[in-house]
């Protein structure tokens, strides 16, 4: 029992009479036999997974729960944005119902497009895991070092700045001097 990939199946462990599945060769070329991964009743991209259940749930949740956050608050403020723009003549009673209607049923259909890429499609939450997991490998700088650059960055903008300043002085006095432009005051 020191492999992970095998299960105890029940028995007397006294008596030696111990039965063990071996789970390792589901991807096993040969055979035909129910390990062997043919003939099995799960839809063939789905794994028999229901769309409520979360593919992989542990895995990823920092990028997949940003990623659901950021897109509903955009969808939530499109579905704010389309019901400002639904406008009628008439207060009649059925306006309100349309009204407050079609964009709830426009943010539940995206409510569910978002729960599925981040929850459910395996491609996708694939690759979140994957940008979680690598995100953690980045070395990040440490605030010295985030001090000290963003202090280079501001010097060196304000002397381009000034170099820019200068040059455009330069180009200025040497055009007028030379008629090109008007003199301004």
């Amino acid at each position: 029992m020191s492999d992970s990939s095998q299960q105890d199946v029940g028995g007397d462990k006294a008596g030696g009479a111990t039965a063990t599945v071996d789970r390792s060769s589901k991807d096993s070329k040969s055979g035909s036999g129910p390990s062997s991964g043919r003939g099995t009743s799960s839809p063939p991209g789905g794994g028999g997974q229901s769309f409520f259940e979360m593919y992989k749930p542990g895995q990823g949740y920092y990028t997949r729960m940003g990623t659901a956050v950021g897109a509903g608050l955009l969808t939530l403020s499109g579905g704010n944005f389309l019901y400002n723009q639904i406008v009628f003549a008439d207060d009649a009673a059925w306006t309100l119902w349309v009204k407050i209607g079609i964009p709830f049923v426009v943010v539940a259909t995206i409510g569910f497009v978002i729960w599925w890429i981040v929850g459910v499609n395996r491609g996708s939450c694939d690759f979140f895991i994957a940008t979680e997991s690598e995100m953690k490998k980045v070395s990040w700088s440490t605030r010295n070092e985030l001090i000290g650059s963003t202090k280079v960055v501001i010097v060196f903008t304000i002397l381009l700045a000034l170099l820019l300043f200068v040059a455009d002085f330069i180009f200025i006095r040497v055009f007028t001097f030379l008629k090109v432009i008007g003199g301004g005051s």
